[in-house]
């Protein structure tokens, strides 16, 4: 099922009839665990063919923020990215609160989507993620694949790196536009300068592929094009959001190597020619988001930076009831992870929250910048540690210029160990382009019930993860001109020890949040650990 048609379905299936009260590897590259199943076999003895692409423009560094002014209607202030569907950010953000406990709610459906994600501690080794979801519906997928094997985990710089993405022309114009997504399992075969073949690939679930290559050298890229789809047209704009393979050989022109040069882009569109499908199709996951669970003091203070913002969560004890606002309430009546929200409720839900509105939201709050700041110490993975049977990480993949989400199983036998985390609704490794360590005053209210403090007039410590770097910021809940002016409360900023904004990368940020006086330290080179020390008093 091809996503065009996905999308499609996608859309009607949100359509909504009911309404609900709501308040306000260069050798090689595939050591990575997977290996094309495809021979390579030169079939021509030069790397370049008729294909003669035009000269062509690269992005210019943007930067977005910290205020309205200064974002574009067509970009979220959240993501500091373009969206596919500006309408969306006149709709309120949506509050979920989403379970990791017992690991049986794991993966979780619908994380890839939301623009911030907290992980908090809820006492007793267990935390609870409360995601935000804004300017993007999530929903169901069965992603495209290529003819070869999927490949998995991230990839392992050696030296200069050749590579980029592969991805799906939904509307067949050659661009990559918001809203397009990679496509897995696409073979990628790397030939040198006299047409021999020298490295083989495969794309991740997300599209990405890439070789370790020598500085200096001249190399030819081949995409290999799946039955039933085409090479899109290549070169028809910026360099950096195209595609550069010839779509009669699926070939890209000579490279010449002389730093890391990740622009080498494949975009594919089902071929009108295409035999119609037959036999038994892929169905679809379940339409849902979660698993939901119970609402805790914190998202008083998280729901409060979102104006008009709807909360839905699984009930919550009654001293926790009496102060947290409520949008909708899911029943929790299943034993685990708790209950999956139907997407078409969800749908419900934010349309209707949408009528209460003032339609004045302004989410703005932080900087985004493509350009990582000046000062970053080199980071390539971070531990996170709650307890002994709760662990995750964090590992930079260079070819995201991003950071895949790890977890573990909460098997006594096996603490500790992680595999790649995916979402539940489309089985694609898990990217946030920015991880926080935001370190909070807590209070423990009873012993299995926190308050942490991100209320308004606060401010503490944090690390920032982007780019392969580490950063020493601090957070801040002070209010501005804005705030002062308005009443209203605007998203947690981050800023330098000046006060200036500490600028994010755009895209999608994952916060956690922990004491004061838990443990972070780089155990060895770019290796970082944060470690949850709990205040006295919480449960263990």
């Amino acid at each position: 099922m091809f996503r065009k048609l996905q999308r499609t379905i996608s859309i009607l299936f949100f359509i909504s009839i009911l309404i609900n009260s709501c308040s306000p590897s260069a050798t090689p590259t595939s050591q990575l665990e997977s290996t094309p199943n495809a021979t390579l076999t030169p079939t021509v003895q030069t790397p370049t063919s008729t294909f003669t692409p035009t000269p062509q423009s690269t992005s210019t560094p943007v930067s977005y923020g910290p205020d309205l002014i200064n974002f574009p209607e067509n970009i979220n202030p959240l993501t500091g990215q373009p969206v596919a569907d500006s309408s969306l950010l006149k709709i309120p953000a949506m509050l979920v609160s989403i379970s990791n406990f017992p690991a049986t709610a794991r993966p979780q459906a619908g994380l890839s989507f939301a623009p911030y994600v907290f992980q908090f501690s809820i006492t007793q080794g267990d935390d609870r993620f409360l995601t935000v979801f804004y300017g993007e519906t999530p929903y169901p997928e069965v992603p495209v694949l290529g003819g070869c094997e999927v490949r998995q985990g991230a990839f392992v710089k050696i030296g200069i790196i050749l590579g980029n993405w592969v991805w799906l022309d939904a509307n067949g114009d050659g661009i990559q536009d918001p809203g397009e997504e990679g496509i897995g399992g696409i073979c990628v075969n790397l030939y040198d300068a006299s047409g021999n073949p020298i490295q083989q690939t495969t794309t991740d679930s997300n599209g990405y592929y890439g070789f370790n290559v020598q500085s200096g050298e001249d190399y030819t890229i081949e995409f290999v094009r799946p039955n039933g789809m085409e090479f899109t047209q290549p070169n028809v704009g910026n360099d950096s959001h195209d595609s550069d393979a010839d779509p009669s050989t699926g070939k890209t022109k000579l490279i010449h190597i002389t730093g890391d040069d990740l622009s080498w882009d494949a975009g594919l569109n089902v071929s009108p020619n295409a035999a119609t499908p037959t036999g038994t199709l892929t169905p679809l996951p379940d339409a849902s988001i979660g698993p939901v669970r119970s609402g805790r003091l914190l998202y008083k203070y998280i729901a409060h930076f979102f104006t008009d913002s709807g909360l839905i969560y699984a009930f919550a004890s009654p001293e926790v009831l009496a102060k947290i606002p409520m949008c909708y309430c899911v029943v929790h009546d299943v034993e685990g992870g708790g209950n999956m929200l139907d997407l078409q409720r969800f749908k419900t839900i934010t349309l209707d929250n949408q009528k209460k509105s003032d339609l004045n939201l302004n989410y703005t709050s932080n900087l985004y910048t493509d350009q990582p700041p000046a000062g970053g110490i080199p980071a390539s993975q971070l531990n996170v540690f709650y307890a002994n049977l709760n662990q995750s990480g964090w590992t930079y993949d260079p070819l995201y210029q991003s950071w895949l989400r790890s977890t573990d199983t909460s098997d006594p036998n096996s603490a500790g160990v992680l595999h790649l985390d995916t979402d539940r609704l489309n089985n694609r490794q898990l990217h946030f382009e920015n991880v926080i360590i935001v370190m909070a005053d807590t209070d423990v209210v009873e012993p299995t019930n926190l308050d942490i403090h991100l209320d308004p007039g606060n401010t503490g410590y944090a690390f920032l993860f982007r780019d392969g770097l580490m950063y020493k910021i601090k957070w801040s809940t002070l209010a501005g001109d804005y705030e002062k002016q308005t009443g209203f409360e605007r998203p947690i900023k981050f800023i330098n020890s000046d006060g200036s904004p500490a600028p994010l990368k755009p895209g999608h940020t994952w916060v956690i949040i922990v004491t004061p006086f838990s443990y972070f330290a780089e155990q060895q080179t770019g290796v970082y650990l944060v470690r949850y020390i709990p205040p006295q008093g919480e449960a263990r």
